[in-house]
């Protein structure tokens, strides 16, 4: 298995109104929320990202991510879950003649995406990504994998490993204690599967992944 690191350090970490979202959520929320379309990244904030706009926070995490994986000009990387390609903009900005490219299931936020991306992000799933065997030097999914169940988590690191064996990187929802639990259920809209740490290491292990993996815990 690959290690934990920690990629997304430089991301600037945004303030979250954890009881306006447990006061607003409810199964209506969740369900359209989980349909990944408008009212997910543009709509009002109990919905999702209340509004997915450009602003560079990715440039860091883009240049980390180049520098793990010793990325060159001519490599190829995909970002699995890009959304409106804001990581896949950065990543050909830090490190130009990089083939870097992206896939997501929503189809509003590939319509919406950045025109510096537009021809380089794909419509499909985590699960069954559609691309050869050994096809790329690095696959990233960021916040994305924990949206399907746990059989769906095991297919979908099966696949970062078959497009990049070894070099993959993952991060999904954790928590270290009960308390961070509690207040991930109250704030989370559409992971379908999260656990403690060593339950994300028994999926690792269960899908031959061996690239390395960070987590997201709210505290």
């Amino acid at each position: 298995m690959g290690q934990q690191i920690d990629l997304l350090r430089g991301l600037p970490r945004g303030k979250r109104n954890l009881q306006a979202r447990k006061d607003g959520k409810s199964a209506e929320v969740v369900r359209i929320s989980s349909e990944f379309g408008e009212m997910y990244f543009d709509g009002p904030r109990e919905y999702g990202y209340g509004g997915y706009r450009y602003d560079g926070r990715w440039v860091p995490v883009a240049r980390d991510i180049v520098e793990h994986f010793g990325l060159k000009p001519g490599d190829r990387v995909l970002d699995v879950g890009c959304a409106k390609g804001f990581l896949v903009k950065d990543l050909l900005a830090v490190c130009p003649g990089l083939e870097a490219f992206g896939i997501d299931v929503s189809t509003y936020a590939l319509t919406h995406c950045e025109p510096e991306v537009i021809g380089r992000l794909h419509r499909g799933s985590a699960d069954d990504l559609p691309f050869p065997d050994n096809s790329f030097d690095a696959v990233i999914s960021i916040n994305t994998v924990h949206n399907l169940d746990r059989p769906g988590c095991v297919r979908a690191l099966r696949e970062m490993q078959r497009l990049a064996p070894g070099r993959g990187f993952l991060q999904v929802d954790s928590y270290a204690t009960a308390e961070q639990r509690a207040l991930f259920e109250d704030w989370v809209l559409t992971a379908r599967y999260h656990d403690y740490p060593d339950g994300w290491l028994s999926v690792f292990e269960d899908a031959g992944y061996t690239g390395d993996y960070s987590w997201t815990i709210l505290e």
